[in-house]
Protein backbone atom coordinates (compact mmCIF):
# COMPACT_ATOMS: atom_id res chain seq x y z
CA UNK A 1 0.00 0.00 0.00
CA UNK A 2 2.66 2.60 0.94
CA UNK A 3 4.59 1.76 -2.28
CA UNK A 4 1.61 2.44 -4.36
CA UNK A 5 1.50 5.76 -2.33
CA UNK A 6 4.66 6.79 -3.09
CA UNK A 7 4.57 5.82 -7.18
CA UNK A 8 1.45 7.99 -6.78
CA UNK A 9 3.23 10.72 -5.71
CA UNK A 10 5.99 10.55 -7.99
CA UNK A 11 3.73 10.42 -11.37
CA UNK A 12 1.96 13.44 -9.72
CA UNK A 13 5.34 15.34 -8.88
CA UNK A 14 6.46 14.16 -12.66
CA UNK A 15 3.36 15.93 -14.36
CA UNK A 16 3.32 18.68 -12.21
CA UNK A 17 7.30 19.45 -13.56
CA UNK A 18 6.65 18.30 -17.28
CA UNK A 19 3.62 20.98 -17.01
CA UNK A 20 4.95 23.89 -15.16
CA UNK A 21 5.96 26.77 -18.03
CA UNK A 22 9.45 27.45 -18.50
CA UNK A 23 11.46 29.92 -16.38
CA UNK A 24 13.62 32.27 -18.26
CA UNK A 25 15.70 35.37 -17.59
CA UNK A 26 16.54 37.23 -20.16
CA UNK A 27 17.70 41.15 -21.37
CA UNK A 28 15.98 43.43 -23.12
CA UNK A 29 18.30 45.75 -24.95
CA UNK A 30 17.19 49.74 -25.96
CA UNK A 31 16.10 50.16 -29.53
CA UNK A 32 17.46 53.71 -30.16
CA UNK A 33 19.81 55.55 -28.05
CA UNK A 34 21.68 59.05 -28.66
CA UNK A 35 24.37 60.18 -26.93
CA UNK A 36 23.00 62.39 -23.65
CA UNK A 37 19.65 60.94 -23.84
CA UNK A 38 18.33 58.87 -20.92
CA UNK A 39 17.00 54.81 -21.97
CA UNK A 40 15.96 52.23 -20.06
CA UNK A 41 17.41 48.88 -19.81
CA UNK A 42 15.04 45.76 -18.48
CA UNK A 43 15.86 42.62 -17.17
CA UNK A 44 12.90 39.89 -17.45
CA UNK A 45 12.21 36.95 -15.02
CA UNK A 46 9.30 35.04 -16.55
CA UNK A 47 7.21 32.01 -14.50
CA UNK A 48 9.07 32.77 -11.28
CA UNK A 49 10.30 34.43 -8.07
CA UNK A 50 13.57 35.54 -7.51
CA UNK A 51 15.76 37.63 -4.90
CA UNK A 52 19.05 39.40 -5.06
CA UNK A 53 19.38 40.62 -8.59
CA UNK A 54 22.31 41.88 -9.10
CA UNK A 55 22.62 44.40 -12.85
CA UNK A 56 25.78 44.56 -14.48
CA UNK A 57 28.15 47.68 -15.10
CA UNK A 58 27.59 49.00 -18.94
CA UNK A 59 30.69 50.97 -20.06
CA UNK A 60 30.35 54.46 -21.14
CA UNK A 61 26.34 55.22 -19.47
CA UNK A 62 25.63 55.72 -15.73
CA UNK A 63 23.37 54.59 -14.00
CA UNK A 64 20.19 57.18 -13.06
CA UNK A 65 17.92 55.26 -11.49
CA UNK A 66 16.50 51.38 -10.51
CA UNK A 67 15.72 48.95 -10.33
CA UNK A 68 12.10 49.69 -10.46
CA UNK A 69 10.02 45.85 -10.30
CA UNK A 70 7.09 45.24 -11.68
CA UNK A 71 5.28 42.18 -11.44
CA UNK A 72 2.47 41.28 -14.27
CA UNK A 73 0.44 38.13 -14.11
CA UNK A 74 -1.30 36.23 -17.14
CA UNK A 75 -3.81 33.29 -17.24
CA UNK A 76 -6.12 31.93 -20.29
CA UNK A 77 -8.61 28.98 -20.28
CA UNK A 78 -7.96 26.97 -23.91
CA UNK A 79 -9.61 23.84 -24.88
CA UNK A 80 -10.42 23.12 -21.70
CA UNK A 81 -6.87 24.15 -20.28
CA UNK A 82 -6.09 26.43 -17.53
CA UNK A 83 -3.06 28.36 -18.93
CA UNK A 84 -1.17 30.83 -16.29
CA UNK A 85 2.42 32.57 -16.72
CA UNK A 86 3.88 35.69 -15.27
CA UNK A 87 6.67 38.01 -15.51
CA UNK A 88 8.81 40.45 -13.48
CA UNK A 89 11.26 42.72 -14.98
CA UNK A 90 13.53 44.72 -13.43
CA UNK A 91 14.26 48.06 -15.38
CA UNK A 92 17.05 50.49 -14.87
CA UNK A 93 17.07 54.09 -15.99
CA UNK A 94 20.55 54.82 -17.78
CA UNK A 95 22.46 57.86 -19.24
CA UNK A 96 24.16 57.71 -22.38
CA UNK A 97 27.36 59.41 -21.63
CA UNK A 98 29.61 58.45 -24.93
CA UNK A 99 28.42 57.23 -28.48
CA UNK A 100 29.60 53.82 -29.34
CA UNK A 101 28.89 49.93 -28.93
CA UNK A 102 28.33 48.78 -25.97
CA UNK A 103 27.88 45.17 -24.22
CA UNK A 104 25.00 44.67 -21.68
CA UNK A 105 26.73 42.56 -19.13
CA UNK A 106 25.51 39.38 -17.47
CA UNK A 107 23.07 40.43 -14.88
CA UNK A 108 22.11 37.52 -11.77
CA UNK A 109 19.11 36.58 -9.95
CA UNK A 110 18.38 34.25 -7.22
CA UNK A 111 15.50 31.29 -8.06
CA UNK A 112 14.85 28.51 -5.41
CA UNK A 113 18.15 28.49 -4.93
CA UNK A 114 19.82 28.36 -7.41
CA UNK A 115 21.71 31.58 -9.51
CA UNK A 116 20.47 32.47 -13.35
CA UNK A 117 22.22 34.29 -15.39
CA UNK A 118 21.28 36.62 -18.65
CA UNK A 119 23.10 36.18 -21.65
CA UNK A 120 25.07 39.46 -23.13
CA UNK A 121 23.53 41.78 -25.40
CA UNK A 122 24.69 45.01 -27.39
CA UNK A 123 23.06 48.36 -28.59
CA UNK A 124 24.30 51.16 -30.29
CA UNK A 125 24.91 55.04 -28.89
CA UNK A 126 24.71 57.41 -31.65
CA UNK A 127 26.08 60.94 -31.32
CA UNK A 128 23.58 63.46 -30.88
CA UNK A 129 22.17 65.16 -34.83
CA UNK A 130 23.89 68.67 -35.93
CA UNK A 131 20.25 69.63 -36.16
CA UNK A 132 19.26 67.88 -33.26
CA UNK A 133 17.74 69.27 -29.93
CA UNK A 134 19.79 67.49 -26.91
CA UNK A 135 16.78 65.11 -25.34
CA UNK A 136 14.43 64.69 -28.72
CA UNK A 137 14.86 61.29 -30.79
CA UNK A 138 14.38 61.71 -34.93
CA UNK A 139 11.01 62.20 -35.69
CA UNK A 140 9.92 63.81 -32.50
CA UNK A 141 6.74 66.58 -32.50
CA UNK A 142 9.04 69.22 -30.90
CA UNK A 143 11.39 69.18 -34.14
CA UNK A 144 8.69 69.23 -36.66
CA UNK A 145 7.48 72.86 -36.69
CA UNK A 146 5.11 73.09 -39.85
CA UNK A 147 6.92 76.87 -40.15
CA UNK A 148 10.21 75.39 -41.17
CA UNK A 149 10.60 74.28 -44.87
CA UNK A 150 11.48 70.35 -45.00
CA UNK A 151 14.79 70.58 -47.20
CA UNK A 152 16.52 67.65 -49.35
CA UNK A 153 18.70 67.03 -46.13
CA UNK A 154 15.41 65.83 -44.36
CA UNK A 155 13.90 63.26 -46.54
CA UNK A 156 16.00 61.58 -49.18
CA UNK A 157 16.31 58.27 -50.42
CA UNK A 158 19.96 56.24 -50.69
CA UNK A 159 20.80 53.48 -53.62
CA UNK A 160 23.39 51.23 -51.07
CA UNK A 161 25.72 48.52 -52.84
CA UNK A 162 27.78 46.37 -50.85
CA UNK A 163 30.46 46.79 -53.65
CA UNK A 164 32.06 49.00 -55.42
CA UNK A 165 34.22 46.17 -58.11
CA UNK A 166 33.08 43.38 -58.82
CA UNK A 167 33.68 40.96 -61.72
CA UNK A 168 31.01 39.57 -64.35
CA UNK A 169 28.01 37.17 -63.00
CA UNK A 170 29.16 38.56 -59.06
CA UNK A 171 26.72 38.90 -56.19
CA UNK A 172 26.36 42.56 -55.41
CA UNK A 173 23.47 43.43 -52.48
CA UNK A 174 22.05 46.88 -53.25
CA UNK A 175 20.17 47.97 -50.65
CA UNK A 176 17.30 51.13 -51.36
CA UNK A 177 16.78 53.28 -48.05
CA UNK A 178 14.56 55.72 -47.12
CA UNK A 179 16.44 58.31 -44.38
CA UNK A 180 13.61 61.03 -43.12
CA UNK A 181 13.62 63.31 -39.65
CA UNK A 182 9.77 63.97 -40.31
CA UNK A 183 6.96 61.33 -40.04
CA UNK A 184 6.11 59.86 -43.16
CA UNK A 185 1.97 59.65 -43.82
CA UNK A 186 2.60 58.75 -47.36
CA UNK A 187 5.57 57.16 -49.95
CA UNK A 188 4.76 56.47 -53.56
CA UNK A 189 7.20 55.29 -56.02
CA UNK A 190 6.85 57.23 -59.53
CA UNK A 191 9.82 55.87 -60.85
CA UNK A 192 11.76 53.25 -59.64
CA UNK A 193 15.60 52.65 -60.58
CA UNK A 194 16.39 50.52 -63.66
CA UNK A 195 19.19 47.99 -63.15
CA UNK A 196 20.17 48.23 -66.80
CA UNK A 197 23.11 46.07 -67.40
CA UNK A 198 21.91 43.57 -64.12
CA UNK A 199 19.72 40.36 -63.53
CA UNK A 200 17.91 41.35 -59.89
CA UNK A 201 17.37 38.41 -57.60
CA UNK A 202 14.82 40.29 -54.84
CA UNK A 203 14.58 40.21 -50.95
CA UNK A 204 11.13 39.85 -49.68
CA UNK A 205 11.43 42.84 -46.83
CA UNK A 206 8.97 44.76 -44.93
CA UNK A 207 9.55 48.21 -44.67
CA UNK A 208 8.90 50.00 -40.90
CA UNK A 209 9.94 53.01 -40.20
CA UNK A 210 11.23 52.26 -37.07
CA UNK A 211 15.47 52.31 -37.18
CA UNK A 212 17.45 55.22 -36.28
CA UNK A 213 20.90 55.65 -38.51
CA UNK A 214 23.69 57.75 -38.14
CA UNK A 215 24.44 60.00 -41.29
CA UNK A 216 26.57 63.20 -42.43
CA UNK A 217 26.06 63.94 -39.02
CA UNK A 218 22.49 63.58 -38.10
CA UNK A 219 19.92 61.30 -36.72
CA UNK A 220 17.80 59.40 -39.15
CA UNK A 221 14.66 57.12 -39.27
CA UNK A 222 15.49 54.85 -41.64
CA UNK A 223 13.53 51.94 -43.76
CA UNK A 224 14.06 49.93 -46.11
CA UNK A 225 12.63 49.64 -49.26
CA UNK A 226 13.99 47.45 -51.54
CA UNK A 227 16.49 44.82 -51.15
CA UNK A 228 18.05 42.51 -54.05
CA UNK A 229 20.91 40.74 -55.25
CA UNK A 230 22.04 41.94 -58.64
CA UNK A 231 24.21 40.03 -60.91
CA UNK A 232 25.90 42.40 -63.55
CA UNK A 233 25.90 40.94 -67.02
CA UNK A 234 28.50 42.90 -69.16
CA UNK A 235 32.01 44.20 -67.84
CA UNK A 236 32.53 47.97 -67.79
CA UNK A 237 31.10 51.20 -65.64
CA UNK A 238 27.40 50.11 -64.77
CA UNK A 239 25.65 52.56 -63.46
CA UNK A 240 21.75 51.75 -60.81
CA UNK A 241 19.67 55.00 -62.55
CA UNK A 242 17.98 57.04 -59.61
CA UNK A 243 14.29 56.78 -58.58
CA UNK A 244 11.38 59.27 -58.46
CA UNK A 245 9.52 59.60 -54.81
CA UNK A 246 6.30 61.75 -53.77
CA UNK A 247 6.54 62.07 -50.50
CA UNK A 248 3.88 63.16 -47.88
CA UNK A 249 5.74 64.56 -44.51
CA UNK A 250 3.83 65.59 -41.60
CA UNK A 251 4.37 68.63 -39.33
CA UNK A 252 3.25 70.16 -36.73
CA UNK A 253 1.93 73.89 -36.18
CA UNK A 254 1.44 74.97 -32.61
CA UNK A 255 -1.70 76.24 -31.26
CA UNK A 256 -2.31 79.82 -29.58
CA UNK A 257 -4.79 79.80 -26.70
CA UNK A 258 -5.03 78.99 -23.05
CA UNK A 259 -4.57 75.45 -24.06
CA UNK A 260 -1.86 75.21 -26.31
CA UNK A 261 -0.75 72.09 -27.85
CA UNK A 262 -0.15 70.94 -31.70
CA UNK A 263 -1.66 69.97 -34.68
CA UNK A 264 -0.56 67.70 -37.89
CA UNK A 265 -0.09 69.69 -41.05
CA UNK A 266 0.38 67.43 -43.89
CA UNK A 267 3.42 68.61 -46.58
CA UNK A 268 3.60 67.47 -50.16
CA UNK A 269 7.19 67.37 -51.61
CA UNK A 270 9.09 65.22 -54.56
CA UNK A 271 12.33 63.26 -53.86
CA UNK A 272 14.76 61.34 -55.93
CA UNK A 273 17.53 58.60 -55.01
CA UNK A 274 21.40 59.02 -55.85
CA UNK A 275 22.63 56.76 -58.71
CA UNK A 276 24.70 54.03 -58.11
CA UNK A 277 27.84 52.81 -59.98
CA UNK A 278 29.41 49.92 -59.81
CA UNK A 279 33.09 48.72 -61.74
CA UNK A 280 32.71 45.45 -63.62
CA UNK A 281 35.89 43.29 -64.48
CA UNK A 282 35.52 41.08 -67.14
CA UNK A 283 36.06 37.03 -65.98
CA UNK A 284 39.87 36.39 -66.49
CA UNK A 285 41.38 34.99 -70.04
CA UNK A 286 41.32 32.12 -70.98
CA UNK A 287 38.43 30.39 -69.44
CA UNK A 288 39.44 26.62 -68.97
CA UNK A 289 37.04 23.96 -71.01
CA UNK A 290 34.29 23.47 -69.14
CA UNK A 291 33.09 26.80 -67.99
CA UNK A 292 29.93 27.53 -68.15
CA UNK A 293 29.48 30.78 -66.40
CA UNK A 294 29.18 30.01 -62.78
CA UNK A 295 30.43 32.18 -60.60
CA UNK A 296 30.93 31.72 -56.91
CA UNK A 297 31.45 29.04 -54.39
CA UNK A 298 29.83 25.58 -55.66
CA UNK A 299 29.69 21.66 -54.83
CA UNK A 300 28.55 19.01 -57.46
CA UNK A 301 27.25 15.10 -57.18
CA UNK A 302 26.07 12.89 -59.79
CA UNK A 303 24.25 9.39 -59.39
CA UNK A 304 22.28 7.26 -61.76
CA UNK A 305 18.92 6.33 -60.98
CA UNK A 306 19.01 2.43 -61.76
CA UNK A 307 21.13 0.08 -61.38
CA UNK A 308 19.98 -2.29 -64.33
CA UNK A 309 19.75 -1.45 -67.86
CA UNK A 310 18.64 -2.72 -70.31
CA UNK A 311 17.44 -2.22 -74.16
CA UNK A 312 14.45 0.53 -74.78
CA UNK A 313 14.20 0.99 -70.97
CA UNK A 314 14.73 4.75 -69.92
CA UNK A 315 16.94 5.62 -66.72
CA UNK A 316 18.72 8.85 -65.31
CA UNK A 317 22.32 10.41 -64.95
CA UNK A 318 21.39 13.05 -62.28
CA UNK A 319 23.29 16.22 -61.56
CA UNK A 320 23.18 18.23 -58.19
CA UNK A 321 24.73 21.12 -58.33
CA UNK A 322 24.73 23.48 -54.41
CA UNK A 323 26.38 26.16 -53.77
CA UNK A 324 25.73 29.95 -53.23
CA UNK A 325 26.25 32.68 -56.25
CA UNK A 326 24.11 33.21 -59.78
CA UNK A 327 22.97 29.16 -59.54
CA UNK A 328 19.99 30.27 -61.21
CA UNK A 329 21.78 31.36 -64.44
CA UNK A 330 24.08 28.49 -64.71
CA UNK A 331 23.71 26.34 -68.33
CA UNK A 332 23.58 22.39 -67.86
CA UNK A 333 27.06 20.67 -68.59
CA UNK A 334 27.09 18.39 -71.97
CA UNK A 335 27.17 15.04 -70.96
CA UNK A 336 29.16 13.13 -73.65
CA UNK A 337 26.80 9.82 -74.03
CA UNK A 338 27.54 6.81 -75.78
CA UNK A 339 26.31 7.20 -79.54
CA UNK A 340 24.07 3.82 -78.76
CA UNK A 341 21.80 5.71 -76.30
CA UNK A 342 19.19 8.21 -77.48
CA UNK A 343 19.27 11.31 -74.93
CA UNK A 344 16.26 13.41 -74.12
CA UNK A 345 16.25 17.15 -73.31
CA UNK A 346 17.95 17.69 -69.78
CA UNK A 347 14.78 18.98 -67.28
CA UNK A 348 16.30 21.30 -64.96
CA UNK A 349 14.97 21.93 -61.53
CA UNK A 350 16.33 25.30 -59.29
CA UNK A 351 15.76 26.20 -56.13
CA UNK A 352 17.37 29.36 -54.75
CA UNK A 353 16.56 32.25 -52.55
CA UNK A 354 18.50 35.48 -51.30
CA UNK A 355 20.75 34.80 -48.58
CA UNK A 356 22.78 37.45 -47.39
CA UNK A 357 24.71 40.04 -49.79
CA UNK A 358 24.26 36.66 -52.60
CA UNK A 359 21.97 33.88 -53.77
CA UNK A 360 22.03 30.55 -51.78
CA UNK A 361 20.53 26.93 -53.83
CA UNK A 362 20.27 24.10 -55.62
CA UNK A 363 20.29 23.11 -59.39
CA UNK A 364 18.99 19.36 -59.68
CA UNK A 365 19.91 18.08 -63.39
CA UNK A 366 18.31 14.91 -65.10
CA UNK A 367 19.61 13.82 -67.80
CA UNK A 368 17.22 10.84 -69.60
CA UNK A 369 18.50 8.33 -72.20
CA UNK A 370 17.36 5.16 -73.30
CA UNK A 371 19.79 2.32 -74.20
CA UNK A 372 19.52 0.87 -77.74
CA UNK A 373 22.29 -2.02 -78.03
CA UNK A 374 23.31 -4.52 -75.69
CA UNK A 375 27.03 -4.74 -74.49
CA UNK A 376 29.22 -3.01 -71.93
CA UNK A 377 28.96 0.89 -71.99
CA UNK A 378 30.89 3.89 -70.45
CA UNK A 379 29.37 7.52 -69.60
CA UNK A 380 33.08 9.06 -69.04
CA UNK A 381 33.74 11.74 -65.77
CA UNK A 382 32.58 14.96 -66.38
CA UNK A 383 34.29 18.15 -65.28
CA UNK A 384 32.41 21.31 -63.56
CA UNK A 385 34.34 24.70 -63.75
CA UNK A 386 33.69 27.67 -61.77
CA UNK A 387 34.70 31.23 -60.96
CA UNK A 388 35.61 31.50 -57.18
CA UNK A 389 35.67 35.34 -57.01
CA UNK A 390 37.05 35.63 -53.84
CA UNK A 391 40.34 33.61 -54.75
CA UNK A 392 40.03 35.28 -58.42
CA UNK A 393 40.60 31.70 -59.59
CA UNK A 394 38.77 28.75 -61.54
CA UNK A 395 37.97 25.98 -59.77
CA UNK A 396 37.39 22.84 -61.28
CA UNK A 397 35.48 19.56 -59.67
CA UNK A 398 34.95 16.36 -61.18
CA UNK A 399 32.00 13.74 -60.97
CA UNK A 400 32.89 10.12 -61.45
CA UNK A 401 32.78 7.84 -64.48
CA UNK A 402 30.04 5.44 -64.96
CA UNK A 403 30.25 1.80 -66.29
CA UNK A 404 26.97 0.16 -67.45
CA UNK A 405 26.07 -2.99 -68.60
CA UNK A 406 23.34 -2.82 -70.98
CA UNK A 407 21.27 -6.20 -71.39
CA UNK A 408 18.71 -7.26 -73.77
CA UNK A 409 15.17 -5.45 -72.87
CA UNK A 410 11.63 -5.92 -74.39
CA UNK A 411 11.68 -5.61 -78.29
CA UNK A 412 9.61 -2.56 -79.85
CA UNK A 413 6.75 -4.54 -82.27
CA UNK A 414 7.85 -4.01 -85.72
CA UNK A 415 6.07 -1.29 -87.72
CA UNK A 416 5.25 0.11 -84.21
CA UNK A 417 5.60 4.34 -83.77
CA UNK A 418 7.74 5.54 -81.45
CA UNK A 419 7.21 8.82 -80.02
CA UNK A 420 10.98 10.22 -79.91
CA UNK A 421 9.53 14.01 -79.30
CA UNK A 422 12.22 16.14 -77.40
CA UNK A 423 14.85 13.45 -78.21
CA UNK A 424 18.15 14.40 -80.06
CA UNK A 425 19.43 11.39 -80.73
CA UNK A 426 23.03 11.39 -81.91
CA UNK A 427 22.75 8.23 -84.33
CA UNK A 428 21.36 9.05 -88.32
CA UNK A 429 18.87 6.80 -89.75
CA UNK A 430 17.93 6.29 -92.98
CA UNK A 431 14.78 6.67 -93.93
CA UNK A 432 12.43 4.32 -95.83
CA UNK A 433 12.08 4.33 -99.40
CA UNK A 434 8.24 5.13 -100.41
CA UNK A 435 6.82 2.46 -102.59
CA UNK A 436 3.34 2.20 -104.42
CA UNK A 437 0.96 4.87 -106.03
CA UNK A 438 2.71 7.89 -105.45
CA UNK A 439 0.03 10.27 -106.84
CA UNK A 440 2.05 11.88 -109.16
CA UNK A 441 1.06 14.55 -112.24
CA UNK A 442 2.58 14.94 -115.26
CA UNK A 443 1.09 18.56 -115.92
CA UNK A 444 1.00 21.37 -113.59
CA UNK A 445 -1.15 25.04 -113.50
CA UNK A 446 0.95 28.35 -112.63
CA UNK A 447 -0.20 30.68 -110.65
CA UNK A 448 1.42 33.74 -112.41
CA UNK A 449 -0.91 32.55 -115.25
CA UNK A 450 -3.63 32.97 -113.60
CA UNK A 451 -6.00 36.62 -113.75
CA UNK A 452 -5.92 37.90 -110.65
CA UNK A 453 -1.94 37.05 -110.11
CA UNK A 454 -0.97 40.94 -111.55
CA UNK A 455 -4.24 42.69 -110.06
CA UNK A 456 -2.99 41.30 -106.64
CA UNK A 457 0.81 42.76 -106.74
CA UNK A 458 -1.01 46.51 -107.26
CA UNK A 459 -3.65 46.06 -104.66
CA UNK A 460 -1.30 44.76 -101.98
CA UNK A 461 1.29 48.28 -103.22
CA UNK A 462 -1.68 50.13 -102.59
CA UNK A 463 -2.13 48.58 -99.23
CA UNK A 464 1.78 49.09 -98.17
CA UNK A 465 1.52 52.60 -99.04
CA UNK A 466 -1.45 53.33 -96.94
CA UNK A 467 0.83 51.54 -94.01
CA UNK A 468 3.58 53.87 -94.62
CA UNK A 469 1.95 56.88 -95.28
CA UNK A 470 -0.17 56.32 -91.20
CA UNK A 471 3.20 54.98 -89.73
CA UNK A 472 4.87 58.18 -90.96
CA UNK A 473 2.34 60.29 -89.88
CA UNK A 474 2.10 58.74 -86.38
CA UNK A 475 5.75 58.70 -85.87
CA UNK A 476 5.82 62.58 -86.73
CA UNK A 477 2.93 62.66 -84.43
CA UNK A 478 4.61 61.52 -81.18
CA UNK A 479 7.87 63.20 -81.83
CA UNK A 480 5.93 66.62 -81.70
CA UNK A 481 5.84 66.19 -78.31
CA UNK A 482 5.41 69.86 -77.40
CA UNK A 483 2.87 70.20 -80.21
CA UNK A 484 1.01 67.32 -78.61
CA UNK A 485 1.05 68.87 -75.27
CA UNK A 486 -0.19 72.29 -76.46
CA UNK A 487 -3.02 70.86 -78.76
CA UNK A 488 -4.29 68.65 -75.67
CA UNK A 489 -4.22 71.99 -72.75
CA UNK A 490 -8.07 72.93 -73.38
CA UNK A 491 -8.68 69.25 -73.21
CA UNK A 492 -7.38 68.57 -70.31
CA UNK A 493 -8.58 72.00 -68.55
CA UNK A 494 -11.65 71.23 -69.78
CA UNK A 495 -11.85 67.86 -68.11
CA UNK A 496 -10.69 69.28 -64.99
CA UNK A 497 -12.81 71.95 -64.96
CA UNK A 498 -15.50 69.31 -64.95
CA UNK A 499 -14.52 67.25 -62.31
CA UNK A 500 -14.70 71.01 -60.16
CA UNK A 501 -18.12 71.42 -61.46
CA UNK A 502 -18.98 68.45 -60.08
CA UNK A 503 -17.50 69.22 -56.41
CA UNK A 504 -19.37 72.75 -57.37
CA UNK A 505 -22.96 71.09 -57.60
CA UNK A 506 -21.91 69.12 -54.57
CA UNK A 507 -21.55 72.39 -52.54
CA UNK A 508 -17.80 70.49 -51.82
CA UNK A 509 -15.98 73.52 -51.91
CA UNK A 510 -12.85 72.79 -50.83
CA UNK A 511 -12.30 70.45 -52.94
CA UNK A 512 -13.71 72.49 -55.56
CA UNK A 513 -11.15 75.17 -55.12
CA UNK A 514 -8.76 71.96 -55.08
CA UNK A 515 -9.15 71.03 -58.67
CA UNK A 516 -9.66 74.45 -60.23
CA UNK A 517 -6.40 75.07 -59.19
CA UNK A 518 -4.90 72.38 -59.98
CA UNK A 519 -6.77 73.17 -63.47
CA UNK A 520 -5.04 76.13 -64.03
CA UNK A 521 -1.53 75.46 -63.37
CA UNK A 522 -1.64 72.57 -65.21
CA UNK A 523 -3.27 74.14 -68.15
CA UNK A 524 -0.20 77.36 -68.08
CA UNK A 525 1.95 74.65 -67.52
CA UNK A 526 1.42 72.98 -71.28
CA UNK A 527 0.09 76.13 -72.85
CA UNK A 528 3.57 78.28 -71.72
CA UNK A 529 5.36 74.73 -72.41
CA UNK A 530 6.94 74.95 -68.61
CA UNK A 531 7.29 72.70 -66.33
CA UNK A 532 4.63 73.44 -63.39
CA UNK A 533 8.33 73.21 -61.09
CA UNK A 534 9.37 76.24 -63.25
CA UNK A 535 6.02 78.05 -63.33
CA UNK A 536 5.22 80.67 -60.61
CA UNK A 537 2.53 83.57 -59.75
CA UNK A 538 5.21 86.17 -60.09
CA UNK A 539 6.43 84.89 -63.72
CA UNK A 540 3.17 84.13 -64.94
CA UNK A 541 2.52 87.51 -66.10
CA UNK A 542 5.82 87.51 -67.95
CA UNK A 543 5.76 84.50 -69.85
CA UNK A 544 2.00 85.21 -71.04
CA UNK A 545 2.94 88.23 -72.28
CA UNK A 546 6.10 86.69 -74.19
CA UNK A 547 3.27 84.19 -75.59
CA UNK A 548 1.05 86.83 -76.98
CA UNK A 549 -1.74 87.26 -74.13
CA UNK A 550 -3.56 90.45 -73.19
CA UNK A 551 -2.23 92.25 -69.91
CA UNK A 552 -6.00 91.82 -68.63
CA UNK A 553 -6.06 88.11 -69.08
CA UNK A 554 -2.85 87.39 -67.23
CA UNK A 555 -4.44 89.18 -64.28
CA UNK A 556 -7.45 86.88 -64.94
CA UNK A 557 -5.35 83.68 -64.25
CA UNK A 558 -3.58 85.68 -61.50
CA UNK A 559 -6.65 86.43 -59.44
CA UNK A 560 -8.24 83.06 -60.35
CA UNK A 561 -4.81 81.15 -58.44
CA UNK A 562 -5.14 83.62 -55.52
CA UNK A 563 -8.82 83.15 -54.89
CA UNK A 564 -8.51 79.46 -54.71
CA UNK A 565 -5.36 79.44 -52.92
CA UNK A 566 -6.47 81.86 -50.24
CA UNK A 567 -10.11 80.05 -50.32
CA UNK A 568 -9.10 78.27 -47.14
CA UNK A 569 -8.01 80.83 -44.92
CA UNK A 570 -10.94 82.95 -45.59
CA UNK A 571 -14.90 82.66 -44.67
CA UNK A 572 -17.51 80.50 -47.03
CA UNK A 573 -18.60 82.15 -49.62
CA UNK A 574 -21.45 82.51 -51.28
CA UNK A 575 -22.31 80.07 -54.26
CA UNK A 576 -22.67 82.78 -56.91
CA UNK A 577 -19.45 83.80 -55.51
CA UNK A 578 -18.16 80.38 -56.45
CA UNK A 579 -19.89 79.79 -59.41
CA UNK A 580 -18.40 83.32 -60.83
CA UNK A 581 -15.18 81.41 -60.10
CA UNK A 582 -15.76 78.69 -62.52
CA UNK A 583 -16.98 81.01 -65.02
CA UNK A 584 -14.23 83.35 -64.90
CA UNK A 585 -11.89 80.62 -65.26
CA UNK A 586 -13.42 78.86 -68.11
CA UNK A 587 -13.92 82.13 -70.37
CA UNK A 588 -10.10 82.79 -69.57
CA UNK A 589 -9.11 79.73 -70.92
CA UNK A 590 -11.23 79.98 -73.93
CA UNK A 591 -9.41 83.16 -74.32
CA UNK A 592 -6.44 82.22 -74.18
CA UNK A 593 -7.17 79.46 -76.82
CA UNK A 594 -8.06 82.22 -79.35
CA UNK A 595 -4.56 83.74 -79.03
CA UNK A 596 -2.22 82.74 -81.18
CA UNK A 597 1.33 82.59 -79.80
CA UNK A 598 3.83 84.63 -80.64
CA UNK A 599 7.09 84.37 -82.84
CA UNK A 600 10.36 84.49 -80.82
Amino acid sequence: MIRKILVTLILLTGVAAYAAPDVTFTTIPPRTVIEGNKFNITFRLKNAEGNGFQAPEIEGCTLLYGPAVSTVYNSSYTNGKMEQSSSVDYSLTYRADKAGTYTIGVAKINVNGKTMTTKPASFTVLPPGKDQQRGNSPGAASSQSSTSRVSADDVFVRIILNKSRAYEQEAILCTIKLYTTHSISSFIPTVQPSFDGFVIEEKPIQSTLNDVEHYNGNNYMTAILKQCVIFPQKAGKLTINSGKYDVVVVQYERLGGFWGGSRPVEQELKTSSNSASVTVDPLPQPQPEGFTGAVGTFTIDSHLSTNVFKTNEAASLVYDIRGTGNIKYIKEPVIDFPTEFEQYQPQADVTANVNGASVTGSMTIDYTFIPQSVGNFSIGADKFVYFNPESKKYVTLTTPSYNLKVAQGVAVASGSVVNKQGISSKNTDILHIKMGNLDLEQTHSYYYKSWWYWPSYIVLALILIIIIWVYSKQVKLNADIQGRRLANANKVAKRRLNTAKKFLNAHDNEKFYEETLRATWGYLSDKLQLPASQLTRDNIAQELSLYGAPESLAKTFIDIIDECEMARYTPTKSNEQIEQLYTSASKAMNEMEGIKRAKR
